[in-house]
């Protein structure tokens, strides 16, 4: 986990830079502030062009606390709201739930089925079986016992098997363990932009370990965001942002271990129980960033047959790909704002959904 934390750490640094070379070359940089601070297990950065040093410190202590506030009521394993949930979801009884997991419930299962069950919330035990609950120990992982895979996904939990009535919930499947991870971040960048919009403000990033919303601009200038290489520290990509967009990608370099020279990560298809082999990474560029969050998951474990059919499902139009090889798929409508850097032409293919 240490690691994950470094790679983490050394991928916002050059996003900062990437945003001080702009600054350099046209914008203010009087009026830039960042501050950062630590949760769901990324480093979160908040990036905010305002000249007004009270308002900066109430829009950072805000998104801190709000932050800390879904850390704890969305943890699937340390005490908490959802924990509580998980711990009685087997037990296939009746119980009441707290209002602040709902909204994650109600979303995740519209996800879910937008994605045919690619995105699956449910399947917090797959990850357990695999060791990815446990980041800290993966250098020792191995992969499980095929047939305990195999018993899983014969058996395989989904949202449909989560059963509301209000606030009250009924699990219908033993298996059931829910894990908002894949869409949690988005969810969370979401409403952490709608509570700096009533203090205000309307030209900040909330970047979440890489994954980020930007509204406004930066003294009238776009933001300039990086998309991280999935092979070493630097930036493959890069997207001029004036309004209101986020940009999430799901990568196999953010928990994994190797074993007999292959890489084993936690971007598991639930069809499967495997981990997707066809990307090293999908990039999403929307408008919600809850929906980029869980599109980039579903697109990169339902692989090169059908991503194409998942992204017009979940109405994601602006998609990035990088396959095992290191070629670039890319639909024409984000083909014609994005800059690729170090890409040579002939590693780079356009495809429309």
């Amino acid at each position: 986990m240490r690691i994950a934390i470094v790679l983490r750490l050394i991928f916002t640094l050059l996003f900062l830079l990437l945003i001080s070379a702009c600054e350099l070359s046209g914008g203010s940089t009087d009026h830039v502030h960042h501050s950062q601070f630590f949760a769901f297990g990324t480093v979160v950065e908040v990036t905010q062009f305002d000249s007004d040093d009270e308002r900066v410190k109430r829009v950072e202590d805000k998104v801190k606390e709000d932050f800390d506030y879904m850390h704890k009521a969305w943890h699937p394993y340390e005490p908490g709201p959802l924990a509580r949930i998980n711990s009685f979801l087997p037990l296939e009884v009746s119980f009441s739930i707290a209002p602040s997991v709902l909204p994650l419930i109600q979303r995740g299962t519209e996800l879910a089925d937008l994605s045919e069950g690619y995105f699956n919330p449910a399947m917090g035990g797959l990850l357990q079986l695999w060791g990815f609950d446990r980041s800290e120990d993966l250098d020792k992982a191995v992969p499980p016992a095929a047939e305990k895979i195999k018993a899983f996904v014969d058996d395989m939990p989904t949202m449909k098997d989560v059963a509301l009535n209000g606030l009250d919930l009924v699990g219908h499947n033993k298996n059931l363990f829910l894990d908002f991870g894949g869409f949690a971040k988005g969810y969370g960048v979401n409403r952490a932009i709608e509570e700096v919009r009533k203090l205000g403000i309307e030209n900040v990033i909330i970047n979440a370990g890489g994954d980020l919303r930007a509204i406004g601009s930066k003294d009238g200038k776009p933001w300039v965001i990086g998309i991280r290489h999935p092979r070493n520290n630097g930036v493959i990509a890069s997207i001029d942002i004036i309004g209101d967009e986020s940009v999430f990608t799901s990568g196999d370099y953010e928990r994994f271990f190797e074993f007999e020279g292959k890489r084993y990560h936690h971007i598991l298809n639930p069809k499967t129980g495997y981990p997707g082999e066809d990307f090293q990474s999908v990039t999403i560029v929307h408008k919600n960033a809850a929906l980029a969050d869980a599109a980039a998951t579903a697109l990169f474990v339902a692989g090169k047959k059908d991503w194409q059919r998942i992204a017009k499902k979940m109405g994601v139009a602006q998609v990035m790909l990088i396959d095992q090889q290191g070629m670039v798929i890319i639909t024409p409508e984000l083909k014609a704002r994005i800059k690729l850097h170090n890409v040579l032409p002939d590693h780079v293919t356009v495809q429309a959904l």
